[in-house]
Order: C-alpha cells, then structure tokens, then sequence
C-alpha cells in the first residue's frame, strides 16, 4: 500500500507540473490570439490542476494518524477544498460565458493559426498525463484521470475550431465553442458540489442502499432489531455507522461475536468505522430511525 501512494503521488507530481505549465500556455496563447476557447479550455485545465492537489493531497493526509485534537484526522479537508474549489469554477465559468456574450454581439479576430497550435500542445500534454495516471487503483487518482479524459477532449475541439476559422475566417464559433467548454465545467463543478454537499451535510452516502445495510445488520443470527441508525461519510471512501442493536442475547462473548460478524458484513458498503449499542430491550425515547439518512 505504501508503494502504490508513492507511485501515484509521483504520477500525480509529475501530471501537475506538466498540466500547469500547459494551462499558462494555452492561458497566454489564448489572450495573444484573441481566442476564448483556448481561454476556457485552459479554465478546463485549471480544473485539471485542482483535481491534481485534490488528489495529491488527499494521499499525503490518509498517512496521517488521528490525533487528539483531530480524532478523525484529516479525510474532510479534500472534501472541503473540492466544495470550495467547485465554486471558484462555477465563478470563473459564468465570466467566460459573458464574455463570449459579448464576443457574439461583437466578434473579434482571431489568430487561427496560434489558437490550433497552442491547442495541439495542449492535447499532446492531456495525453502525456492521461497515460501517467492511467491503470491506478486509487479512487483519486481515476477521478483525475477522468478529468484529464475530459480536458483532452475540449483541446481536440478547439484544434476543430482552430481549423475552421483558418479555412473560412468564421469566427463566430470560438465563443459558442468556449460557451459550451464553460457550460461543461459548470455542470461537473455542480456535480462535485452536490457530492461534497452529501458529506458536509452528513447525508446517506449515494452509493450506499441505507435499506439493505439495515437489513443485512437484522439477517444477522442472534439479532432481533436494529434501531437508531446514522450513517454518514467521513470522507469520499470511508463510510460511518453508528446504531443501536437490540438483542436477547446475554452472554458477553457471544454479543461480541455478533458484534464482529455485523461489523464484517457492514465492510461491503466501505463502512470502516461502526459504533455498534447492543440493548436488552428496545430503548423507549428511540424512534426507529429508517427515514433517517435517505439519500438525497
């Protein structure tokens, strides 16, 4: 395990350098050749950048032990800096898209040339990166990759732009291209959002049936009812649970017996940390907490 964080974390090092320097390319090419799809495509790129320290820093702090004053350590951060990083995005989007508003009323030229050059750069980097991160089994890392996936494809579409306004002097389609860039980011960002907003807000984590956890807890043999349910995210693979577990049993070591199996079979849904109340009877000011943590 260790040997694979060190992989990625290289991967990831190297993707971000190449994925920086390639955003200030196309940022100062897009500007000289008065293209704003270059200029939206490096807005894709800087998506790609943030999804890089997302990731590099998420691996950096799953080494990192509790401690007193963080009893559960640092899986939040990454959770966090993608909610605030989403709607730096969405900010920088709505930009882009008023000025291609205004590029359409008022069209400006453009340096075909430039533009398609810089985009080929672009796209030769997106590839160079998608094949460093490619094969990993980090679920950070995949993400990553599919952001690359994404930008690489933006970069091809501004070489199809590029194309089309060195053959016909059409310029008309660089802001609707760097429109549609925007509007893309826009909806992944929210996306993102609405992920994170799921585990700040200790939601039901949306890949997990909240149903068939409390039903698997019940099947186990020896328990009678399973109430006063929580299940949350702590962070974007570690799941939490915390409930009361009504059972006849009175023996000790077979109530943590119990205990070990509901824990082993509560491991399918990533649930890696579980506080688990076994009552003799079901407490009385506890209503039965199944409409409690739906999915949003």
């Amino acid at each position: 395990m260790a040997h694979e964080h060190r992989t990625d974390r290289r991967s990831l090092q190297i993707a971000l350098v190449i994925t920086t320097m390639f955003l200030l390319v196309e940022l100062v090419g897009g500007l000289v050749a008065g293209s704003l799809a270059l200029v939206s495509d490096a807005g894709h790129m800087f998506s790609d950048v943030l999804a890089f320290i997302l990731s590099l820093g998420a691996i950096t702090l799953a080494t990192r032990l509790p401690t007193k004053q963080q009893t559960y350590g640092f899986g939040r951060a990454e959770v966090f800096a993608a909610f605030a990083n989403s709607l730096l995005l969405i900010a920088v989007s709505a930009g882009i898209l008023w000025e291609a508003y205004q590029r359409v009323l008022n069209p400006a030229p453009i340096q075909g040339f430039l533009m398609g050059t810089v985009a080929a750069a672009g796209l030769v980097s997106n590839v160079a990166v998608a094949y460093l991160l490619h094969g990993s089994q980090n679920v950070n890392v995949r993400s990553s990759f599919l952001h690359v996936i994404g930008d690489a494809v933006s970069s091809a579409a501004v070489i199809v732009a590029a194309v089309w306004i060195a053959l016909t002097g059409e310029t008309i389609i660089d802001p609707i291209l760097s429109g549609l860039i925007s509007i893309i980011i826009v909806v992944s960002a929210a996306r993102i959002i609405r992920e994170t907003l799921v585990t700040l807000l200790q939601f039901t984590p949306r890949d997990v049936d909240f149903d068939a956890v409390v039903a698997d807890m019940k099947a186990v043999e020896g328990v009678s009812g399973v109430h006063h349910v929580h299940l949350w995210s702590l962070s974007s693979n570690i799941n939490v649970l915390d409930a009361h577990v009504y059972s006849c049993e009175r023996d000790t070591l077979k109530i943590e017996e119990l205990k070990r199996k509901i824990k082993t079979r509560l491991l399918n849904y990533h649930i890696l940390h579980s506080t688990l109340e076994f009552e003799c009877e079901e407490c009385k000011d506890c209503t039965l907490v199944e409409v409690v943590g739906r999915n949003p």
